[in-house]
């Protein structure tokens, strides 16, 4: 009889046969019971509903959500097309929010079949599968799949989700309204439809955004077939986002219309800036001051275990992983040494921004460069591959614990040029900072260290404004995330601006008194 670990072993070798073929998730047909047992039981599979299970690791911290937020939507196409083949759909609802790159995951979703028993699957963490039984499929030309969902296109999800919808979900509506090139699609259904109602939404929602020449020829074309269309406006006065471009991707839509929405509230809560300094070496200097304090902090929020005195003996270049055995294998030292290394380039970009350069023009310059110092000490002692200093990354990620799911790898190329623009154009450094941070996690373009560069971003921002560099302490870790998440997920920014206005003002404090940030006070 083959010893237990020869067991496992062959388990492991059937899930990765799976994984490899692209499956996070695994139906009762693709192992046999013995292996999913065994896998089970050591961590590497997680149950979801009978007959369905999803990778996991041993080393998941019990209640941690992330495996099965990285697996929710793989998990709905296939447990759909399992049961209802290909006839299925998303709710139009659902269809505009993952068009217009809304990528939360929802508590619920409601999937339209005939094939339907009007039955509610509970979900791991309050998450929910409704299969809506219906007694026909929408016509294939109003349908798309994308990532293996079934969904309505960007015309027919318009048409199709109710007008009160527009007003709930503003910047989701019109971030596609925006995409839309010409009326035709549009037009084809409503006319089809006979809905003279909702192409009067319609029509006032796009004149609400700016595309008058494209609400005319909706009413007109209505009118010239005998519909009585009248034009009505779904949002109310609060609701006008961005100025958006015709034909703007979702993606960069969104961020336009995120950052117009938001700017007012962070601006209202930051400190008066206190201008570029006139003496810049003392600027400076307090810059490097603050390195201890700010690398100790920055690495303990992401994971990373380090003591002042490992920082310190960075600092002074006492680390070589060249002929230091534990230095090359100890990965809380590299990440230091990483940590040194972008912070250098970091303090640079800062000195030109202090010297009148524009902040969000440097940080589209160099932010690659912090990225790949904070990664090369893995790279030269070998734990991880050269590759991984590329750049964006070309693979879905996930956020510890949050139900927010960063943008599909494709949208990156797309948001991070929107992203540097929106930071060039933005006249207020505290919106600056608070957004640029806040957006920049949201996109996580790297395969990995964003929550530093990010928090790189916000100080080089505040740069620009005068203010000082300011820590984010790991014991202030909860507080910092909530707010992260209220932003992503509810498009809250007021308790993520008040945080970082609160960290601020403590930093000008101390600077005024000419004193350095301290890793337990404040």
């Amino acid at each position: 009889m083959p010893p237990p670990h020869k067991k496992l072993a062959d388990s492991l070798s059937a899930l990765q046969g799976l994984q490899k073929a692209g499956h996070r998730v695994i139906n009762s047909r693709e192992l046999t019971r013995t292996h999913r047992e065994r896998l089970v039981a050591n961590g590497f599979l997680q149950p979801v509903t009978k007959g369905w299970w999803i990778s996991s690791s041993p080393g998941a911290r019990a209640g941690d959500s992330t495996p099965w937020y990285a697996s929710f939507w793989e998990f709905c196409a296939r447990y759909c097309g399992d049961r209802f083949g290909h006839d299925w759909h998303l709710s139009p609802e659902q269809s505009l929010l993952l068009l217009a790159e809304n990528s939360v995951i929802p508590r619920q979703i409601v999937v339209y079949t005939p094939k339907g028993t009007n039955h509610n699957l509970e979900l791991p963490f309050g998450t929910s599968l409704y299969d809506l039984k219906t007694t026909e499929l929408p016509t294939a030309a109003e349908l798309m799949e994308r990532d293996g969902m079934h969904l309505f296109t960007v015309p027919a999800a318009l048409v199709k989700v109710p007008e009160s919808f527009f007003a709930r979900q503003p910047i989701e509506t019109q971030v596609l309204l925006a995409s839309l090139r010409d009326a035709s699609d549009v037009l084809r259904l409503l006319l089809s439809g006979g809905n003279s109602a909702k192409a009067g939404a319609i029509a006032g929602a796009l004149r609400h955004i700016g595309r008058a020449e494209l609400a005319d020829e909706i009413v007109k074309t209505m009118k010239g077939a005998g519909y009585d269309a009248r034009e009505n406006d779904p949002y109310d006065a609060t609701q006008a986002v961005a100025a958006l471009a015709p034909a703007t991707s979702p993606i960069v839509g969104r961020m336009q219309a995120m950052w117009e929405s938001m700017r007012g509230a962070v601006v209202e809560t930051f400190p008066q800036q206190p201008g570029l300094p006139a003496d810049r070496d003392r600027y400076l200097q307090f810059v490097d001051d603050i390195y201890k304090s700010d690398a100790y902090h920055s690495l303990s929020i992401e994971g990373y275990s380090v003591s002042p005195a490992l920082i310190e003996r960075v600092q002074r270049g006492n680390w070589n992983p060249a002929t230091d055995e534990e230095d090359r294998h100890n990965r809380d030292a590299l990440a230091a040494r990483g940590y040194w290394q972008a912070f250098q380039r970091v303090k640079a970009t800062i000195g030109d921004i202090i010297a009148g350069a524009n902040a969000g023009a440097r940080a589209r310059a160099t932010h690659m460069e912090w990225y790949r110092e904070l990664f090369q000490p893995f790279v030269t002692a070998g734990v991880i591959p050269a590759a991984a200093l590329a750049g964006y990354r070309n693979d879905a990620v996930y956020l510890r614990t949050s139900r927010y799911v960063p943008p599909r790898w494709e949208a990156v190329r797309d948001a991070m040029p929107a992203l540097f623009d929106l930071l060039e154009s933005e006249p207020h450094p505290g919106a600056r900072a608070v957004l640029g941070h806040w957006l920049f996690g949201y996109i996580h373009p790297f395969p990995d260290g964003n929550g530093r560069v990010a928090r790189f971003v916000m100080n080089a921002m505040l740069a620009s404004g005068g203010y000082p560099w300011t820590v984010i302490r790991v014991e202030d870790r909860d507080a910092y995330l909530s707010g992260l998440d209220s932003a992503s997920i509810d498009m809250d920014i007021r308790a993520f601006a008040a945080f970082i206005a609160e960290r601020v003002r403590w930093s000008l404090e101390r600077s005024d008194e000419g004193g350095e940030h301290g890793s337990k006070s404040g």
